[in-house]
């Protein structure tokens, strides 16, 4: 400034300065990863029960009167289902025909078969940006079939 008597009726400038801040961001590869699944086969055996049921039926001829018709019921083992019929005689009356016997025999037997179980290992492999690898790992048991 000078000392000059203009110099000081003259308004003075006094600039104003700010400043501004722009973030972004960009991506970089730093690496690579593959993966890849390897597949087991083993063999196991299975024992197993099994269990089945067989029936006979037996019909009993009866052929007598009854007056009402009786229920089905199971006596131990055995199934009894009444077999009723209606006669025409001078009057109906009704007569137990036959009793169908049903009797149940529980069987059990063994099966055994080999069978393929299958299961798959994952294999990570990380490779550098400029593609040599980095090391690998091994999940074992990570993918099952």
């Amino acid at each position: 400034m000078s000392d000059r008597p203009d110099d000081q009726t003259r308004p003075q400038t006094i600039p104003v300065v700010e400043e501004e801040l722009r973030v972004g961001t960009r991506e970089v590869e730093t690496g690579r990863v593959r993966v890849r699944t390897v597949t087991r086969e083993h063999e196991q055996a299975i024992d197993q029960a099994l269990a089945s049921v067989d029936v006979d039926v037996e019909r009993i001829a009866i052929d007598r009167e009854i007056h009402e018709t009786p229920e089905v019921y199971d006596d131990g083992e055995t199934l009894v289902i009444p077999v009723v019929e209606e006669r025409l005689v001078v009057e109906k009356r009704l007569f137990l025909r036959e009793e169908i016997h049903i009797r149940r025999r529980r069987t059990e037997s063994r099966h055994q078969e080999n069978i393929t179980l299958r299961s798959q290992d994952v294999i990570v492999e990380r490779e550098t940006a400029d593609g040599d690898p980095a090391g690998s790992s091994i999940a074992e048991g990570n993918a099952k079939q």
